[in-house]
């Protein structure tokens, strides 16, 4: 009764406090504190507080915490963390008597669960965490308080202090393991660290101090009362010793943290490789303070629960490889996982001209089988089956039957023959499969040279069953003073017994030999080869496979060697990788501009058939927006002409060649007179920066005519005339020498449906344009348009729109350009080029991507009186434009269009699809307008059919519900991003159509609800 009082005069104290001093009113809730008491009060309004009540003590430290949330509020307001509300009198703190004197703040509440009890914590929750401690520090750079120089017992830059509390520890393993780590930090880290950036930091990213949101990601970060000022990167090493709790690689977790810290506050490559030392230590410390907590509270079982989950955490960690550790904490920030190794594999490439034969030097150019251990490969069953010995039968026949003088086993090569324990790595799931070196498979006491000059390092005898046998490890140096080793493995006993640690062999010295099966490791007789950067601390137990998921890492362990050997056939693999990896890699190494298809899921593509791509686990995706593989993704025709052609030649176009002149023909035979003159380039971009030199060479006039949103590719020249790039974002807006005409939109724009002098009217401003330049004293040199307006939104032009602008344009002296880069070569289903529906004859054609099927070809084809005038004496020669490959897949592209009567299967596949796309209209107000030719069309999705407000975001959930449900793949395109794009390869079926248009019909309908 006494304790239900007590807490009803307390609440009614605290009741008080916040009506008198801030004019709050609510209900109050008591939260868990150590030293404070910590109240969430919810107002009338749903407006919810945090009140702390702060223990009488040290008045510095509680001026250090309203001091730094007052620097954040200016420094960095957008970030999550409580703010100060001051008193009805301006305070920021109240002198309140509850359970003694103390100290009063009211913050704003900070919304989620603690990070312990969080249910959605995973990835995302690790990378948000180091964005928001990355910030954090980057805003807390320039503060400064006195009480943060304070030498504070969990700062643990001054981990050597937890020494004297070693002998309170009880548990003699434990005692070792934390004695072991505040020795390293005391001969290694702390010097180290010494050279890295000080800072004030929060120093308690705990599981308790960091809040999630429903998705997992941070939404708050409490109590700066361990701020301390330090060394900046123990920020990150305890954060991590509380994020990796629980997870089953916690080497990944930290990796993570760090790298997403390092993205908005970058770390040198000190602080990278000290990490998870500190990790460690940051446990080590942890123990030290808790064996003291309990010297002086015994009864605090607590404590001793925690430090179980400690001791749990800190051996989990202290099985992983620290070197790997480093290395993959390194990657993750983006440095080189081993910082020499690119130099060694530089002077390996630069030395490989004088290395010496590993085996039988005395053939020059020996013919090479290479083997396939793969659990795919075509000898799978037999390599799981066999022993030793009758692997070594199947081996030899392989290579009797192809006349080599050995085989081997390839470099990166996955493979499912490592069995056991041994394999197994302290993260669960994360057993080492792939070879980190090159077999050699030969008959045993096969001698073994070695290819460069080094000094014996270490020996060992891996003496058990699918061991390596006995190893040796050479030592070498390069001129550089880097140390590497070359690994040789599966040795005979005998060879190696002659060997001595420290003796130096030769180039070329024949040191050792392969081992029968019985001594290495009961395998058929190879020699095991690996270079490697760093053994790891392993020396002659040094590994001889890694981890597929940490391939990048492993690969800076052991380089490639192929470049000792200079085979002729090829030794080593591409290992395939996740998805999240690949989106990582491109991030680094490809500029960021290129976009990544479906980005918030995206796609790894590895194979395609007919309008189908084939991603890693075999999914069949229908590709709608691929006008690229017009012909179909791998066509079989294609692909046979592109080997066979490149199997014989490929050089360039100044050579005579009868494919050359043969594709000339065909192609110009698909154009009118006078458009007989053909140029070949690359892609369309440059296809229309020619065509301007063109333009300009013939006129003598520099000015260009576009069409409003117009895209004409990515060259300088090409984009100063599109407007859709350089009136968008990064766009330096229009150019002088480039006028801009109205976009001729028959469902939004001035003229629309049912005006059947649209087409002139639109084409007035043409004339305008024309008109204008005249006020000038200029002239036209060109007139830019596509015979339907991609990226205008798959517009289909008025009736005699082209006629008509083309007439203004040529009165003036300028030459008229129809872009058939995205829908030439019949996809229009009634023509062949889609200029034709205007019943125009252009000046000049551009034609691209359709035109090889996904090889990058591009042509130009104009008339004999502009080529003419562009030959003015300086030479037009593209490297790669025409040659012998290139001719050959466009004359098979042009016969499979022919052949399949693909031109006929578009008008009727579009006609189908466009019919039921407007039939789909009348049960879906969504859809505003289908428009388009053949398999180029334009569904219009509109919010109101009265207003056409555009449905972009509509159209984003259809493209995204269309991908995750159905399978099928769609873009968006149009001024306002609500127009869906509609432009299959051409063996898009009847059956893909009705697929798609009940696929959308079901998705439209959902999406109404």
């Amino acid at each position: 009764m006494t304790q239900t009082m007590e807490r009803q005069g307390e609440t009614a104290a605290i009741e008080t406090l916040l009506r008198d001093r801030y004019g709050l009113a609510g209900t109050i809730t008591a939260l868990p504190g150590e030293h404070d008491l910590n109240y969430r009060v919810e107002a009338s309004d749903g407006a919810r507080y945090l009140l702390k009540l702060h223990a009488p003590g040290d008045g510095d430290d509680l001026a250090m915490q309203i001091a730094v949330l007052d620097h954040l509020a200016g420094a960095a307001p957008q970030l999550p963390v409580s703010r100060a509300l001051l008193g009805r009198k301006g305070e920021q703190t109240v002198a309140a008597e509850i359970r003694g004197q103390r100290t009063a703040r009211l913050l704003t509440w900070l919304p989620g669960d603690v990070w312990s009890r969080a249910a959605a914590r995973g990835r995302e929750s690790v990378t948000t965490l180091g964005r928001l401690l990355g910030e954090l520090d980057r805003s807390l750079e320039g503060f400064a308080h006195p009480a943060a120089r304070r030498l504070y017992a969990w700062d643990i830059g001054h981990a050597d202090l937890q020494r004297e509390s070693l002998h309170l520890i009880d548990d003699a393993e434990k005692q070792a393991a934390v004695a072991s780590i505040l020795d390293r930090f005391v001969a290694h880290v702390r010097p180290r660290l010494e050279t890295c950036p000080r800072q004030v930091i929060h120093n308690d990213a705990n599981d308790y101090n960091v809040l999630l949101d429903a998705g997992g990601r941070v939404s708050g970060l409490l109590d700066f009362g361990d701020m301390v000022e330090t060394f900046r990167v123990v920020e990150i090493a305890v954060a991590g010793a509380y994020a990796l709790i629980g997870t089953p690689d916690p080497v990944d977790t930290i990796g993570r943290l760090a790298a997403a810290y390092h993205a908005v506050n970058a770390i040198s490559e000190t602080e990278a490789e000290l990490i998870f030392d500190l990790v460690c230590t940051r446990y080590a410390v942890s123990m030290c303070m808790a064996a003291r907590q309990i010297r002086d509270n015994p009864e605090n079982t607590y404590l001793l629960v925690s430090q179980e989950d400690v001791w749990r955490e800190l051996q989990h960690l202290q099985r992983q490889n620290r070197a790997i550790s480093v290395a993959r904490i390194r990657d993750a920030c983006g440095f080189a996982p081993i910082p020499h190794a690119p130099r060694i594999e530089r002077w390996l490439e630069r030395n490989a001209h004088d290395f010496a034969a590993i085996i039988r030097p005395q053939v020059a150019r020996p013919k090479v089988l290479a083997l396939d251990l793969t659990t795919e490969g075509p000898d799978a069953a037999a390599w799981a089956s066999l022993d030793a010995a009758g692997a070594e039968r199947l081996i030899d026949g392989r290579v009797a039957e192809a006349g080599a003088d050995f085989s081997i086993g390839l470099y990166g090569e996955d493979r499912a023959i490592y069995k056991g324990d041994a394999f197994e790595t302290a993260s669960a799931g994360a057993r080492r499969t792939v070879h980190l070196g090159i077999d050699i498979f030969a008959p045993a006491h096969e001698p073994v040279h070695a290819p460069f000059a080094g000094r014996v390092a270490f020996i060992y005898d891996d003496a058990v069953p699918f061991g390596f046998g006995p190893t040796v490890l050479l030592e070498h140096r390069t001129d550089e003073g880097d140390v590497f080793w070359t690994l040789y493995g599966h040795l005979s006993r005998r060879s190696v017994q002659k060997l001595s640690l420290g003796q130096q062999i030769a180039r070329g010295e024949a040191f050792t030999a392969f081992g029968p099966a019985e001594e290495n490791g009961n395998w058929s007789p190879h020699l095991h080869f690996q270079v490697v950067t760093d053994h790891l601390g392993l020396e002659g137990r040094m590994h001889g496979v890694g981890v597929r998921d940490q391939w990048q890492v492993w690969r800076a362990v052991s380089p490639d060697p192929s470049v000792i050997f200079g085979f002729t056939t090829p030794a080593a693999v591409v290992v395939a990788r996740d998805k999240d990896f690949l989106v990582r890699e491109r991030h680094r190494r490809i500029g960021r501009s290129l976009s990544i298809a479906y980005s918030a899921e995206p796609l790894k593509i590895v194979g395609g058939e007919g309008a189908y791509l084939i991603d890693e686990v075999g999914n069949r995706w229908l590709d709608m927006v691929n006008n690229v593989c017009h012909v179909g993704h791998c066509h079989p025709r294609v692909v046979k002409a592109a080997q066979a052609q490149m199997g014989r030649l490929n050089t360039n176009s100044r050579y005579l060649h009868d494919s050359l002149v043969e594709y000339s023909r065909r192609l110009a035979a698909l154009f009118p007179d006078p458009l007989n003159v053909c140029f070949f380039v690359n892609s369309g971009s440059e296809a229309n920066d020619l065509a301007i030199r063109l333009a300009r060479a013939y006129t003598g006039n520099r000015d260009i005519i576009t069409v409003d949103h117009a895209y004409h590719g990515h060259l300088s020249s090409v984009i100063d005339v599109s407007p859709y790039k350089f009136d968008g974002k990064g766009g330096a807006g229009r150019p002088p020498h480039v006028r801009v005409a109205e976009m001729p939109d028959l469902y939004r724009g001035r003229y629309r449906y049912g005006d059947a002098a649209a087409g002139r009217k639109y084409a007035e401003d043409v004339r305008r344009q024309v008109e204008a330049l005249a006020a000038e004293g200029r002239r036209p040199a060109l007139f830019f348009s596509e015979g339907i307006l991609g990226t205008g939104g798959q517009l289909t032009l008025p009736e005699n729109y082209l006629k008509e602008a083309y007439a203004h344009v040529r009165a003036a002296g300028g030459l008229c350009l129809a872009d058939e880069v995205q829908v030439g070569f019949g996809r229009v289903g009634s023509h062949m080029w889609a200029h034709e529906t205007q019943g125009v004859v252009p000046d000049i054609v551009t034609m691209g991507k359709p035109i090889g099927n996904g090889h990058p070809m591009a042509a130009v084809v104009t008339t004999e009186a502009v080529a003419a005038a562009f030959a003015n004496g300086m030479e037009y020669f593209n490297t790669f434009g025409a040659n012998p490959v290139s001719a050959e897949i466009g004359l098979a592209v042009l016969d499979v269009i022919r052949d399949e009567r693909l031109m006929h299967h578009c008008k009727v596949i579009g006609d189908r699809l466009m019919d039921g796309a407007r039939a789909l209209a009348g049960r879906h107000p969504m859809i505003g307008d289908v428009r388009g030719y053949g398999l180029f069309n334009g569904i219009e999705l509109v919010r109101d059919r009265e207003t056409l407000e555009p449905a972009a975001a509509e159209v984003d959930a259809v493209i995204a519900t269309m991908k995750q449900k159905h399978r099928i793949l769609l873009s968006s395109e149009g001024p306002h991003n609500n127009v869906l794009k509609v432009k299959p390869p051409a063996p898009f079926s009847a059956e893909d159509c009705d697929r798609f248009l009940a696929a959308l019909d079901e998705t439209l309908g959902a999406l109404a609800r």
